[in-house]
């Protein structure tokens, strides 16, 4: 018995011990500019403690930028979940290789530059780009469309910059859902609408809702999409903090933005974990009874 205590004492020091370094690098490495960037955010121009930089930053066209900016990251999850959810769907009911290779032609564009594929995108939705050919040619209502330079083309670049992510996340869950509960069910008569409503869609719920987090918080703070293909008249928080440092030598006004956007991404976690926990204890409820 003191052997046994005396080997698990030894183990747990030897635990602690490697954990020291990891500790220390992420301290140094994402604690600290935390720290620094919200310091940052509380000075004022004189080095005393102020709420200026927040004030501004919640208050006239700065708040404007910000609520676009969420709306915006807002649709994109949405644009993700929905295109995403009929991908992964499809891809979780082919074959192993035909699924691999569908994940292949879904993520691969990932690994190319972002910086081409907007480029490749403003090529595409431009006036005299292949979208507006084709629906100039066919001779559809409104054509040419103004896709660039305003909200939808930059919801439909950052979309294709977040489908590989919510794809991957979806259709892991999807893999995961017993095809005997949805059988069981079609046996005893359910129609596809029902079980999809009441056995399919719960059983991947916490799947969307991690997609369409992970979507929404990437996008918060993504530049090069909306700054090429928004421009002037479609300005984000991560352009606008690019124009404040470099531009305005306004330090502390880009800290107090980043704040406020390290803050709605923590929001969003409390909101998954807080929902993870409901569905944990309903089903600790229904379990007991």
């Amino acid at each position: 018995m003191r052997k046994a205590s005396a080997l698990r004492g030894h183990r747990s020091r030897i635990a602690l011990v490697n954990a020291v370094p990891v500790t220390v690098f992420l301290l140094v490495m994402f604690v600290y500019p935390i720290i620094g960037v919200l310091s940052l955010s509380l000075k004022g121009d004189s080095g005393a403690f102020t709420l200026h930089w927040y004030a501004d930053a919640l208050s006239g066209a700065n708040l404007s930028v910000l609520v676009s900016t969420v709306r915006i990251s807002a649709e994109t999850a949405a644009a993700s979940l929905l295109v995403g959810f009929v991908l992964a769907h499809a891809i979780a009911r082919m074959r192993p290789v035909f699924a691999a290779l569908a994940m292949l032609i879904v993520v691969v564009p990932h690994f190319i530059s972002a910086l081409v594929r907007t480029y490749g995108w403003i090529i595409m939705l431009g006036e005299h780009g292949l979208i507006n050919s084709l629906a100039t040619s066919v001779h559809a209502p409104g054509a040419p469309y103004s896709l660039l330079y305003n909200e939808t083309g930059v919801v439909i670049g950052t979309t294709s910059v977040m489908l590989p992510y919510t794809v991957l996340v979806l259709q892991g869950v999807m893999r995961g859902v017993d095809g005997r509960l949805l059988a069981a069910a079609a046996g005893f008569g359910a129609s596809r609408f029902t079980i999809f409503r009441r056995i399919y869609l719960p059983l991947v719920a916490p799947g969307i809702g991690t997609a369409g987090l992970l979507s929404f918080i990437l996008c918060l703070g993504y530049y090069i999409t909306p700054a090429l293909m928004g421009g002037d008249r479609q300005t984000v928080v991560a352009a606008l903090i690019d124009q404040q440092v470099m531009q305005q030598d306004r330090w502390n006004s880009a800290a107090a933005f980043g704040v406020i956007l390290l803050l709605l991404t923590f929001a969003g976690l409390g909101v998954l974990g807080l929902a993870g926990w409901r569905r944990g204890k309903a089903h600790a409820r229904r379990s007991g009874s």
